[in-house]
């Protein structure tokens, strides 16, 4: 029996394990732009990732005068396009995030963006892929390591 692909927020609702995730992006108003055609590659934080983050923080930035914030941090975890785990195996890559920054892959060791770990790459959807990460990406990046370059995603 064939399993049957998703968009990215059905997927990852399904999963149960984005409840934090799926909190934010309705209070961002960003679910029918990830329902939409993409292709999308989303770095999806775990509510675990949310739960590291200091008291209070995921509640502040779910009231609605914390919507700018709000769509900026998660923006920041979605690339236009799709970047596979295989493109970025033994790579330095650095894809424009929606929000405007670039993110920082790194798949030299693994594969990690902006420093959060991969724990679960290249989840299909109709609509582009999901990687799960271990840690909410900040909207600020790092510098990139060094030999790491821009792609168009």
């Amino acid at each position: 029996m064939t399993e049957q692909l998703h968009n990215i927020v059905d997927t990852a609702v399904a999963a149960g394990s984005f409840k934090t995730l799926a909190k934010a992006l309705t209070a961002a108003d960003l679910i029918d732009a990830l329902k939409g055609t993409g292709p999308f590659t989303v770095f999806a934080p775990t509510d675990t990732a949310f739960a590291k983050l200091a008291p209070g923080v995921v509640d502040g930035l779910l009231k609605p005068e914390a919507k700018d914030k709000l769509v900026a941090l998660l923006k920041h975890h979605v690339v236009e396009g799709k970047v596979t785990a295989q493109e970025a195996e033994g790579k330095k890559l650095s894809p424009k995030s929606m929000q405007g920054d670039p993110l920082y892959i790194d798949g030299s060791n693994g594969l990690s963006v902006n420093g959060a770990k991969v724990s679960k790459a290249g989840i299909a959807c109709t609509n582009g892929i999901i990687h799960v990460i271990d840690a909410v990406l900040t909207v600020k990046a790092a510098a990139p390591a060094s030999g790491a370059a821009p792609i168009k995603a």
